[in-house]
């Protein structure tokens, strides 16, 4: 870093510029007939400790490279082998002291030589285009210097047509990790500098087109489009399904069918100047704000929405176009209708693909100066008019790029900024330039410059208030009465770090209940951790931490609906059940079922709909289902045809699907897109999360008189069942050598469990720790034989407190030949439980062969009493390792619920069995809730080579959303008091 004054001016990196020497931004297009040559692959590269280590000489074209590095552009030299990538969510990893960054600055120096292909024109000029680079970059070509930019995820263009080579063009960049652009860019992610989106030749002939604006509306009133196309220079727009043929400029009102994000109708278009024909997509498509609605097309929309940063595991933020696409297909698959681009404008390519499959955009300004939150804002650049040149020309440089998408609906001005006079200037100039779209802001609560209410982990009672626009009150009452006016989003809800989220249900019944709350966005779209391996070769996913930072935020960056790989979590199969735009209700007693579109714009025709019988988990009999073509929010009650035959026993379930029933852009015919199931007669037991608990008590009668235990040696034997005569414990099942049962309240504490320092709800993860409830202390004070049956009482506490948990285990067989032992657990606790419980039940070893699970509940993946929306009923198998889910940082998971009989077996198929009354939540793993705990990271749990852990659990905690949202909601509390539930094992 240069030693300055207050008469000195400061280096180019650390001046609050945006930069010099570029072209005035432009819309971004896929391709035209213009020539254009990559300049992707391998570069030369040469790392330096601070800004000014290297002198400019390694710009000539005569330099010698010989000795230098090579890395992959795009790409970020962190993570090719070159420093180390540094995470951290609120805090600037650099002393606060703007526009000033350290002389610690790691700079990378770039040079790529190119020759033009043998059939680049010779006329015309060209033009460099960097479509992303961080973060900032002083670039040259052929020894001229072309100026120097600033805006990471925004492209730069620069005129070099007189400066071009037939051959040996030489290309220098020279790349800062630190500028002061860096204090606009303080998101929640990794920082990862280097070129990591393409860099471009692109001819421009003579009479080139330059900018160009489609502006393409919908009247719903008359069904007709009206296109517009501005270009400069002027040239003729052609449209030839619609049979237009209009000069730049001129209008035309036609009929259209409209494009929306469920319907994404888009016309084939081409533009044409003199020098040059742009290939163009139109969609039409109005958006407004409307009796305090954001309307498009005439209608309210609701947004499933999910927040998405770039990222890969292995490129970071340089993403290719195949993900991009995969992306975007998952989020298709399931349900997801909205992106916000938390917290920049993406790869430009992505937002074709939205108008392509369909999805409503929030495109967001590369703006956040989250950091100055921890100094009260002082010094904020946002409310700084030095600054206010560089934050306009981000937002100019976002909406030109993107102002032709129909996806993109709203401009937002950037994330968690405060507030101040440079957000009013971007709001203003975006309002002049695009007043088609929505203005976004959600940090600012007076909502001055934007024309929705945004809101962060509102809790659910505080949605319900906005819902019925009776939130607190604003001091300016001018500007209170208006945010009143306005339509209301959360931008930002639903936590999805670790395992979770939970409440999503919750809240989608509000934003379907109040017609001013228009949906949400989870936090967020994938977990951000950075493959490595273990010394060993072990593949796993690092965080905040695992690369020498010595400020970071831990694995606060792996809070996605993904894991690293791309992998659905359980929270995306929960999300997805959660908003699906069609809801089934049925009433299995009258054989019939209600259906409702809850599609904004679709109806139902593009859906199939069937139904399968099952009584025991066993299908029985099923069907199509005929159900008529339903406009949106139109409901239908349909009988269902067949009923089985009067042989078919046991519990009886309805399940009715719906399915795409032809092949999409985004999936085949037959993927689900909803589905609904209810009981085929009045339910006799309501389901274990919600029932009181059942008594505990002896098995009823069954025309044999109950088996007495009796002592044989040193043992106790009842049943199949042998016991410790001293501590009454089961060490064996029908030969089978087993540890346990015996009460556990235990589990390995999730993110949302550990929650966040900033949230009002108690943070039980912590609490419990300091409870000891991870180190429970288990006192043996009675062991009866009975001639009925073994009664083992307990008392199971934490040290250094006086609560504890009154535990009575009585065990009974009742066969003669003893195959069946049931076990009534009856749980009091004592003293002040002044927080609930991590869970209630059992646990119990198996020995390690029994590797196959199969039960008859819910499934087929985990749930929680928060997160259970997506559990549907049924017989399921599994292997012992496939029900573990693998999150980046290990924590409870797992869970199946609404269990009624499980079973775990060995190669041969024999093993043991488990009933329980009333239904349960089934566990098993490898290793022990303690060992799970403990583990930082997936390597670090080992599989025990004797044993499989089973937890059988009458409750759990609920999950919630505390890692960054609100807690557990009360109906999913597991409060300490008075419980009672039984087991019945049996050798298999």
């Amino acid at each position: 870093m240069s030693t300055t004054t207050p008469d000195t001016p400061l280096p180019y990196y650390e001046d609050v510029s945006p930069g010099s020497g570029g072209l005035p931004p432009r819309a971004w297009t896929a391709g035209s007939d213009a020539a254009r040559l990559s300049l992707g692959g391998d570069w030369a590269f040469r790392l330096s400790p601070t800004a000014t280590a290297e002198d400019e000489s390694f710009a000539r074209p005569d330099y010698d490279t010989t000795g230098w590095d090579t890395v992959a552009v795009p790409g970020h030299w962190v993570l090719q082998g070159h420093g180390a990538p540094i995470y951290t969510n609120v805090l600037y990893p650099f002393p606060v002291d703007p526009p000033r960054v350290p002389t610690e600055n790691p700079t990378g120096d770039h040079r790529r030589v190119f020759d033009l292909p043998g059939d680049w024109p010779a006329d015309g000029d060209a033009v460099l285009r960097f479509e992303g680079v961080e973060s900032c970059a002083r670039v040259w070509l052929n020894g001229q210097e072309l100026g120097v930019f600033k805006g990471s995820r925004l492209p730069h263009e620069f005129a070099v047509g007189e400066l071009l080579r037939p051959r040996g063009n030489v290309l220098a960049v020279r790349v800062h990790q630190w500028s002061s652009g860096s204090y606009l860019e303080d998101q929640d992610q990794w920082w990862l500098p280097g070129i990591f989106r393409e860099v471009t030749l692109v001819h421009r002939p003579a009479d080139a087109v330059g900018d160009f604006f489609v502006h393409a509306s919908y009247d719903h009133a008359s069904g007709e489009g009206t296109l517009r196309v501005d270009a400069e220079p002027g040239g003729r727009v052609t449209v030839p399904e619609l049979g237009l043929d209009l000069a730049t400029g001129e209008s035309a009102t036609v009929a259209v069918e409209p494009w929306t994000a469920e319907t994404p109708r888009l016309y084939e278009a081409t533009l044409a100047t003199g020098g040059e024909r742009v290939p163009l997509r139109v969609g039409f498509r109005t958006v407004v704000v409307e009796d305090g609605v954001i309307k498009v097309n005439g209608k309210r929309v609701l947004f499933r929405g999910v927040n998405r940063h770039e990222f890969h595991p292995e490129t970071g933020r340089a993403l290719d176009l195949e993900t991009m696409r995969e992306d975007l297909v998952l989020m298709k698959r399931h349900n997801i209708n909205a992106v916000r681009t938390s917290h920049y404008p993406p790869h430009p390519a992505f937002l074709d693909l939205c108008d392509e499959l369909g999805l409503w955009v929030i495109d967001e300004c590369d703006l956040e100066t989250h950091g100055f939150v921890a100094l009260g804002w002082r010094g904020n650049p946002v409310d700084d008019d030095r600054w206010t040149p560089a934050l306009v020309d981000r937002a100019r440089r976002m909406v030109e790029r993107d102002k032709n998408h129909a996806s993109v609906v709203m401009w937002s001005l950037g994330n968690e900024c405060g507030t101040g006079r440079g957000l009013t200037a971007m709001a203003e100039w975006i309002r002049e330039r695009d007043p088609s779209r929505v203005i976004h802001y959600e940090g600012d609560m007076s909502c001055a410059d934007t024309d929705v209410y945004s809101r962060m982990y509102a809790p659910h009672e505080e949605v319900e208030q906005i819902g019925r626009r009776a939130e607190a009150p604003w001091a300016d009452a001018e500007l209170d009465a208006g945010r009143r006016a306005l339509p209301f989003i959360l931008c930002e809800y639903a936590h999805a770090m670790g395992n979770g989220p939970g409440g999503l249900s919750e809240y989608q019944r509000l934003f379907e209940a109040h017609e001013r709350c228009q949906g949400g966005f989870v936090w967020e779209w994938i977990d951000h951790g950075i493959a490595k391996r273990t010394p060993e070769g072990e593949l796993f996913y690092g965080y905040g931490g695992d690369f020498g930072e010595e400020l970071h935020d831990g694995n606060f960056v792996c809070d996605g609906l993904l894991f690293p790989d791309r992998t659905p979590s359980p929270g995306l199969i929960e999300y997805k059940k959660v908003i699906e735009p069609v809801r089934i209700e049925g009433d299995g007693a009258a054989g019939t079922v209600r259906v409702t579109n809850s599609h904004d714009f679709a109806d139902l025709s593009h859906l199939a709909f069937s139904w399968v019988y099952e009584a025991e988990g066993v299908e029985v009999d099923g069907g199509e289902l005929a159900v008529p073509p339903l406009g949106p929010d139109e409901s239908a009650e349909v009988k269902l045809t067949g009923r089985p035959g009067a042989d078919s026993t046991g519990e009886a379930l309805w399940t009715v699907r719906a399915r795409l029933a032809a092949d999409t852009a985004w999936a085949p015919a037959g993927h689900e897109v909803a589905w609904g199931q209810f009981p085929a007669a009045p339910a006799t037991q309501a389901p274990a999360a919600t029932q009181a608990p059942a008594a505990a008590q002896a098995p009823a009668a069954t025309g044999t008189a109950a088996v007495a235990p009796r002592r044989e040696g040193d043992t106790i034997v009842l049943g199949p069942g042998v016991f410790d005569p001293a501590s009454g414990a089961l060490v064996s099942l029908g030969g089978l050598e087993v540890t346990g049962p015996r009460l556990d309240v235990w589990r390995a504490p999730t993110d949302n469990d550990n929650g966040a320092s900033w949230q009002p709800d108690e943070r039980y993860g912590l609490i419990w720790r300091a409870l000891g409830l991870h180190r429970l202390l288990h006192r043996v004070d009675a062991v009866e034989v009975a001639d009925d049956a073994l009664t083992v009482r307990t008392r199971v506490a934490p040290a250094a407190t006086d609560v504890g948990l009154v535990t009575v285990y009585r065990w009974t067989a009742d066969a003669p030949d003893g195959d069946r032992l049931r076990l009534a657990v009856s749980v009091t606790p004592h003293g002040e439980w002044t927080c609930p419980l991590p869970r209630l039940g059992v646990r119990l070893g198996v020995p390690a062969a029994l590797g196959r699970a199969e039960w008859f509940g819910g499934g087929p993946g985990e749930a929680y009493p928060d997160t259970r929306a997506a559990s549907r009923i049924g017989r399921w198998a599994l292997t012992v390792d496939a029900m573990q889910t693998p999150y980046v940082r290990p924590q409870e998971n797992g869970a199946r619920a609404d269990v009624r009989w499980a079973r775990l077996t060995g190669e041969d198929g024999t093993g043991i069995a488990v009933e329980g009354a009333p239904p349960f939540w089934f566990t098993a793993r490898r290793w022990t809730t303690e060992q799970l705990d403990a583990a930082e990271h997936t390597p670090d749990l080992s599989a025990s080579a004797d044993t499989v852990w089973v937890n059988l659990d009458h409750g759990q905690q609920g999950i919630g959303s505390q890692s960054c949202g609100p807690g557990v909601l009360p109906p999913y509390r597991l409060d300490a008091g008075p419980a009672e539930f039984s087991f019945t094992f049996s050798r298999i």
